[in-house]
């Protein structure tokens, strides 16, 4: 079993294609965090990750003191949403596209070029958004950047093509196109999780290394599929074929937790994810991530969330209905010297 497949159908990934940019050397952006984003993009969004696909030259990107180089095919997911630097050659100014983004979601994916002359540098820009606690499963572990070539394998050469021609040709007033990119942002992030994923090396420790490992990686597939259902540390340890001492030390020498405590602490973010999600009643929810009473699940969520379950709910919802900033018109400006400053109309 695949425990990362597991974790995906919960986590419910939502994306969508944001940018389609040219850049002329010299260039220097600076992107700010994925909070900021998170308002134009997908309001009521816990969590936001920022990936850039590079469609054609070569870029750099930046993140605290680390800095890795792009080329054409590579993609750069930033997991946990911090501020980073995309460039290429000496740039004089460092542009803020804090600044800019109510003019940049205005233009939607049609290209918006920065810059006149000079080696051109070509990138696409997507997100996903998730929910927070659910997310952190995945992304607890992983560098602050991560970077995959989509040219390494067959599958990824097909869908760097397939982005790069729907970037090129989506009609943002047709129906479904949307929806494509949508589904196609979905596929990026899962594509570079599973790159990611094989190449880590033989002594990784973190989630991902452990949804590897034959025996702890049946365990947590089997708590993600079913988390329901009455596990013990005895039942698990005998679906994945070790003993329950066995199972226990590499849990907690791979997770730095037994495998209960995180069956435990899993269920409380799945019954957040269905509060903040559903009508179930509180009940019920308790009952779909294996708790036996209401009560027991009201103490050990309060514990955990600082809020009783009806509390939590209600909160989320105040905060996804949080009324998200309107980007302004924007009068398209000249087709081969328009640059990120002039399609925000400044």
């Amino acid at each position: 079993m695949d425990a990362v497949s597991e974790v995906l159908k919960d986590v419910k990934l939502q994306g969508a294609m944001f940018y389609n940019g040219e850049f002329f050397s010299p260039w220097s952006v600076r992107a700010p965090e994925s909070s900021t984003y998170a308002a134009y993009l997908c309001p009521g969004a816990e969590h936001v990750i920022i990936f850039h696909l590079v469609l054609e030259g070569q870029a750099s990107a930046m993140i605290n003191n680390e800095k890795v180089s792009l080329a054409a095919g590579d993609i750069v997911i930033f997991p946990h949403g911090d501020p980073h630097i995309l460039q290429n050659g000496p740039a004089t100014k460092t542009i803020d596209l804090a600044e800019h983004l109510p003019g940049i979601f205005a233009n939607g994916l049609k290209l918006q070029r920065f810059g006149e002359e000079g080696e051109i540098t070509r990138i696409a820009c997507g997100y996903m958004a998730c929910d927070r606690g659910l997310s952190e499963v995945l992304l607890n572990g992983l560098p602050a950047m991560i970077k995959v070539s989509l040219r390494n394998d067959v599958s990824g050469r097909w869908l760097e093509k397939t982005i790069t021609h729907l970037v090129d040709h989506t009609d943002m007033s047709c129906a479904g196109e949307m929806a494509v990119l949508a589904k196609f942002s979905e596929l990026i992030f899962i594509e570079t999780m599973r790159s990611y994923i094989s190449d880590l090396p033989p002594t990784q420790a973190g989630w991902l290394a452990s949804a590897r490992d034959p025996e702890v990686g049946k365990a947590l597939a089997l708590m993600h599929r079913s988390p329901a259902q009455p596990w013990t540390l005895t039942a698990l340890a005998k679906e994945a074929g070790v003993s329950r001492s066995v199972l226990a030390a590499r849990f907690r020498q791979q997770l730095n937790e037994p495998p209960m405590a995180y069956l435990k602490r899993w269920r409380l973010q799945l019954g957040a994810q269905l509060l903040s999600s559903s009508n179930h009643s509180v009940a019920e929810v308790a009952s779909e991530v294996g708790y036996e009473s209401e009560a027991a699940f009201n103490r050990a969520f309060k514990r955990v969330y600082l809020f009783p379950p009806a509390r939590f709910r209600a909160r989320s919802r105040a905060a996804q209905r949080a009324p998200a900033p309107v980007a302004p018109c924007v009068e398209p400006g000249p087709t081969k010297q328009q640059s990120v400053v002039a399609a925000c109309g400044e």
